[in-house]
C-alpha cells in the first residue's frame, strides 16, 4: 500500500466531496454527543431555529434571527466537516487496501505429503507442486480459518497472515510496504511472517494461518484507518471532559442571564437594556464555550494516525502515537534492526604459508552445501573477490557435508586432480574444526588461534577452514550494520532520546557493534526475561520505553513498552504484541514516529490555546453586545461604552459578527489541524513559550481584527 500516493493534498476533490455530505450524516445527535461541545452547539442551533420559526410572523428582529440560526447551523457543520475530512483520508488509504485482496482464491492442503499433521520439509513442496490437484482445493480466501495449511506459488497473492512452514520464496510486499524491492520469506527463523495481500514472485511455499477469519493484518488495518475503531486515548479523554465542564460552566452562567437581565432593568429603570432573545442567548453560550478546539479535537486525534499511516507505520492505538512523542528510552533488537540481519563474510585470513586463493577456493568447495546465509555469502564473496565462478560439480567427484547445528560445520569430501589423494575440505567453527583436524592427528597452529581471538574481539565471528588435518586460515564473519543508522542514533540523541541496543551476544562482541553503530548504551547476552526486566526497571524510574524487535523472543518487551514497534518482516508473534508495526522494517523510523508524536501533541495544545485565547476575545465583542442599552443609545454612549473597545456598529452586528467569526475560523483551521503543527527539535522551555507567543497571543489579537472585518462588511451589506 503506497500511501504517499493517497490524499498528497490536504483537500483531495474526491474525499472533500464525501466530507460535505457525511457532514450532514453527522447532524444526528447520536453522533454529536460523542463530542460534548458540538452536541451544546447543535442543541443551541437547535433552540434558536424553533425559536426563529415560533415567531416568524410579525417579529422585529427576524433578518437578525435568522443569519444567527444559519451560522450556528455553520458552526456544527464546520466541526462536522474537519472530521469527516480526516476521516475520508483514511477510507481512501482503506479503499486501496480492498482492492489487493478482492476475489482472492486460496489452495488449502486438504492432505499433506506422506500424511504429516505439520511437514518442515523442503521436499513437500516440490510434491505438492507436482500434483496440486492430490494435496490442495481451492476456496476462497475469505472461507479460510486459522490453523489451516495453504500452498502458494509464483504469481498468487497470499490468501492471508501465516507462517511459512514449507519452502523459501521470493514476496512482492508493496502492497503493504510501497516498496517496490522483494523480500525472501523462508521456514523457520524470524522471516518467516507473510501478510494476506503480499505476491509471491519465485518458487513456492507452504502457509500455516495463524488469523481468525476477519481479523487478519489487513482487516485491522482497513478498520485503523478508515477510523471505526480509533478510541480516544487518556489525553483526548481529559481533555473532552475538562471542555465538556466548562461548557456546562457557561451553560448555567447563561441560563442565570433572564433574572440578571431583570434585576438590571428594574435598578436602572432602563427596559430592554439588555437584549436576550432565544437566538442571542444561545450565541453567546456557542462563544462563551470552547468551540473552536472542540469542532477539531476528532480531526486531531484521526490525522495523527493518518500521518503515522502515510509514513508507513501502523499504530493499534493513539495512546501509542501520544507516548511516542514523550519517549525517553529506546530499546532496538541488533538482529535485523540494527544489523541486516544476517552474518556475511567480509574477509579471508590465511594461515602462514597459505595463498588467500588457496584459502578461498577450499572456503567455497566446504560452502557449496552449506545453505545458510552465512555459507551463502562465503560463496558469494570467493566468486567476487576472487573469480571463483561457477563450477561443474559432477566433475569434482565430490561427496559434499552439509551444514548441520550438531556438527557446526560443512564440507566437501574430493580426489585431488594431480595427486589423486583424497582432499577432505571442512569449515566451521574454531572449536569444531579443531576437533576435525585432531582427529586427522594435525595440530593447531597458534598463528590460527591469534587470528581467532583477534576477530572475536573486534566484533566479528571467526570460522576456520581445514584440509585433512591441516588448518588453511580463517574467514571473518561479521554483522553488517544497516547503512545511515549512525547518523539517524545522532539524531535520536538531539531530541533527548537515549538509544539502547540489544543483543545476545558477549559483551566484546556486543560493545564493538555498539561503538560502530553509535548507540548509547547495550545489554549483552540478553534473553526475553532480561529484556523484560530492562524496561519495567526504565518505567519505574518515570521514563517512557519505546522497543523495537521483530523476533518471537522480543514479544514480552514489545507487550510491556510504552511504544512497541515490530517490524513488519517479523514473527507473528511480534507484530501481535506491539502497538505499532512498521510496514518498511526500518529501525531508524522512530524518529518519524517520535516527530508524529510530538506534532500530535503540539497540535492539540497549540489549537486548544488558540482556542480559550480567541474566546476571551469574542467576550469583549458579545458581552458589550448584550448590555445594548447600557453602553449606547443612538449617538448617545451608556454608562458602559467603554467596553466596546471593537467599536462595532450595533449590539445586533456585534453578536452576529462573533457568531460568524466563531463559524469561519474552525474551517479555517482545518488545514493545520490535518497537517498538523511542524516539529523542530528544540527544548520544552522554547516550545512553551513559542505556544503561548503564537498561539495565546495570537489567539487573542486575530478575533478583534476578524469580528471588526466582519462587522464592516455587515455594516456594507446593511445587515448590522
Amino acid at each position: 500500500m503506497n500511501t504517499k500516493s493517497i490524499s498528497a493534498n490536504i483537500f483531495d476533490s474526491a474525499i472533500t466531496r464525501t466530507a460535505i455530505v457525511d457532514s450532514f450524516r453527522k447532524l444526528n445527535p447520536r453522533v454529536q454527543f460523542r463530542n460534548p461541545v458540538m452536541f451544546i452547539v447543535e442543541v443551541g442551533a437547535i433552540l434558536s431555529t424553533y425559536g426563529f420559526i415560533r415567531d416568524l410572523w410579525g417579529h422585529q428582529h427576524f433578518g437578525f434571527d435568522l443569519h444567527i440560526t444559519i451560522w450556528l447551523w455553520f458552526t456544527v457543520l464546520f466541526a462536522n466537516f474537519a472530521e469527516a475530512v480526516a476521516e475520508g483520508r483514511g477510507k481512501a488509504q482503506a479503499a486501496s487496501l480492498r482492492q489487493s485482496v478482492t476475489g482472492l482464491v486460496a489452495r488449502k492442503i486438504k492432505m499433506y505429503p506422506e500424511d504429516r499433521a505439520v511437514s518442515r520439509n523442503d521436499l513437500a513442496v516440490a510434491k505438492v507442486f507436482a500434483d496440486p490437484a492430490r494435496f490442495t482445493e481451492e476456496i476462497p480466501a475469505t472461507g479460510l480459518n486459522k490453523g489451516d495449511y495453504v500452498f502458494c506459488k509464483a504469481g498468487d497473492t497470499i490468501p492471508g497472515d501465516g507462517e511459512v512452514v514449507d519452502g523459501i520464496a521470493s514476496v512482492d510486499e508493496s502492497a503493504i510496504t510501497g516498496e517496490s524491492a522483494p523480500v525472501i520469506r523462508e521456514s523457520g527463523g524470524d522471516r518467516s511472517a507473510v501478510t494476506g495481500g503480499t505476491r509471491i514472485l519465485s518458487d513456492g511455499i507452504i502457509i500455516h494461518i495463524t488469523s481468525e477469519r476477519g481479523n487478519t493484518f489487513l482487516d485491522r488495518m482497513i478498520a485503523l484507518v478508515e477510523g471505526a475503531v480509533r478510541r480516544k486515548t487518556p489525553n483526548e479523554i481529559a481533555l473532552s471532559i475538562l471542555l465538556a465542564s466548562l461548557s456546562l460552566v457557561f451553560l448555567l452562567a447563561v441560563a442565570t442571564l433572564p433574572a440578571f437581565a431583570l434585576y438590571v432593568e428594574k435598578t436602572t429603570g432602563q427596559m430592554g437594556a439588555i437584549l436576550l432573545t432565544l437566538p442571542v442567548l444561545v450565541s453567546l453560550l456557542v462563544c462563551l464555550i470552547p468551540t473552536t478546539i472542540g469542532g477539531l479535537l476528532s480531526a486531531i486525534g484521526i490525522s495523527g494516525m493518518n500521518r503515522l499511516l502515510r509514513h508507513n507505520v501502523i499504530a493499534t492505538s493513539g495512546r501509542a502515537i501520544e507516548a511516542a512523542g514523550d519517549v525517553d528510552v529506546l530499546l532496538l533488537d541488533k538482529t535485523g534492526t540494527i544489523t541486516v540481519g544476517n552474518r556475511m563474510a567480509t574477509e579471508f585470513i590465511p594461515a602462514p604459508g597459505v595463498t588467500i586463493e588457496r584459502l578461498a577456493d577450499a572456503a567455497q568447495l566446504a560452502s557449496l552445501s552449506d545453505e545458510t546465509p552465512e555459507g551463502r555469502s562465503i560463496v558469494v564473496l570467493a566468486k567476487n573477490q576472487y573469480n571463483l565462478r561457477s563450477r561443474e560439480v559432477s566433475a569434482l567427484q565430490a561427496r559434499f557435508i552439509p551444514f548441520s547445528a550438531a556438527t557446526r560445520m560443512s564440507g566437501a569430501d574430493l580426489p585431488d586432480p594431480v595427486t589423486g589423494k583424497m582432499r577432505c575440505i571442512r569449515k566451521g567453527s574454531a572449536e569444531a574444526i579443531l576437533n576435525f583436524i585432531l582427529e586427522n592427528d594435525g595440530t593447531h597452529p597458534i598463528a590460527i588461534f591469534n587470528i581467532v581471538e583477534k576477530i572475536a574481539s573486534e566484533g566479528g565471528t571467526p570460522l576456520v577452514v581445514a584440509e585433512n588435518n591441516f588448518a588453511l586460515g580463517v574467514i571473518r564473519l561479521k554483522d553488517v550494520v544497516k547503512g545511515g543508522i549512525r547518523e539517524r542514533f545522532a539524531q535520536l540523541r538531539s531530541m533527548g532520546i537515549k538509544t539502547v541496543m540489544i543483543t545476545g551476544d558477549n559483551p566484546v562482541t556486543a560493545a564493538a557493534i555498539a561503538a560502530e553503530a553509535g548507540v548509547d548504551d547495550f545489554i549483552a547476552e540478553a534473553t526475553p526475561e532480561s529484556k523484560l526486566a530492562r524496561i519495567k526497571e526504565e518505567q519505574q524510574r518515570g521514563r517512557l520505553i519505546a522497543m523495537i524487535g521483530d523476533g518471537t523472543n522480543d514479544a514480552p518487551a514489545l507487550a510491556q513498552a510504552d511504544v512497541g514497534v515490530a517490524m513488519n518482516t517479523g514473527t507473528q508473534a511480534a507484530r501481535e504484541a506491539g502497538n505499532m508495526i512498521d510496514l518498511d522494517s526500518n529501525p531508524t523510523k522512530l524518529i518519524e514516529i517520535v516527530e508524529i508524536g510530538k506534532q500530535l501533541l503540539m497540535t492539540r495544545g497549540s489549537l486548544t490555546t488558540f482556542s480559550i485565547a480567541n474566546d476571551v476575545s469574542k467576550y469583549f465583542a458579545i458581552l458589550p453586545a448584550m448590555l445594548g442599552g447600557l453602553y449606547a443609545t443612538s449617538a448617545i454612549p451608556g454608562p458602559l461604552s467603554v467596553l466596546n473597545i471593537m467599536g462595532l456598529a450595533s449590539p445586533q452586528s456585534a453578536i452576529l459578527s462573533a457568531v460568524i467569526f466563531n463559524a469561519l475560523i474552525i474551517i479555517a483551521l482545518v488545514p493545520l489541524s490535518l497537517k498538523g503543527i511542524r516539529y523542530k527539535p528544540s527544548s520544552a522551555r522554547r516550545i512553551l513559550l513559542k505556544n503561548i507567543f503564537v498561539y495565546g497571543v495570537g489567539g487573542l489579537i486575530i478575533p478583534f481584527i476578524g469580528i471588526k472585518l466582519i462587522d464592516m462588511l455587515l455594516v456594507v451589506a446593511g445587515l448590522s
